[in-house]
């Protein structure tokens, strides 16, 4: 892409606030960031949550979701897998998969036109597995060997499914999800 997507502007804020916000909004009480590239400034940028490293930025998602994992607190029951550039995904999403989880989902992965997305949510009866998830296949082998515990979820917002791997796909969803254009990008 060319830039530092957590800290790009999305609204009035950056994409990571904005993701943030909404698993607050949502009623999410502890809320960790996985840092590897550019931590401090993400430190310096980030109030009101704990932090894990990942001290190789390059590695499977399976890593930073295993660091993220162990700081949860002991009495943790479940954890949302969200990540950094779906800053558009409503708090009302992210309740509505909540929940889900309440009423005894193991593992909720919300979907739009059969389309999964982001964030899951894994019951911690399966934190042994999310501390030792597969380098090749990740998530998906989690929930290829529990498929009775799967919930696929509808929901009504298509901004689960969109992140943003191109400067295009950012100044689109830029657009669609604030009304406004997203700024120029930063001069090399």
């Amino acid at each position: 892409m060319g830039a530092f997507k957590p800290l790009l502007p999305f609204g009035n804020k950056t994409v990571i606030e904005c993701s943030i916000d909404s698993l607050r909004d949502a009623g999410v009480e502890t809320i960790v960031v996985v840092l590897g590239h550019r931590a401090d400034d993400l430190r310096a940028k980030l109030t009101g949550v704990r932090f894990a490293i990942n001290p190789d930025p390059d590695s499977e998602m399976g890593a930073s979701i295993a660091a993220g994992v162990r700081e949860l607190p002991d009495e943790t029951q479940a954890t949302l897998i969200a990540l950094a550039d779906h800053p558009a995904v409503p708090a009302a999403v992210v309740s509505t998969i909540i929940d889900e989880w309440t009423r005894g989902a193991r593992i909720v992965i919300p979907t739009w036109q059969n389309r999964g997305g982001h964030p899951v949510l894994v019951d911690l009866s399966l934190k042994p597995e999310l501390l030792n998830l597969p380098e090749s296949g990740g998530l998906r082998a989690l929930f290829d060997s529990h498929r009775q515990a799967v919930r696929r979820l509808p929901v009504n917002s298509p901004f689960i499914a969109r992140d943003m791997d191109t400067w295009d796909d950012y100044t689109t969803l830029h657009l669609e999800a604030t009304g406004k254009p997203a700024p120029e990008p930063p001069r090399s």
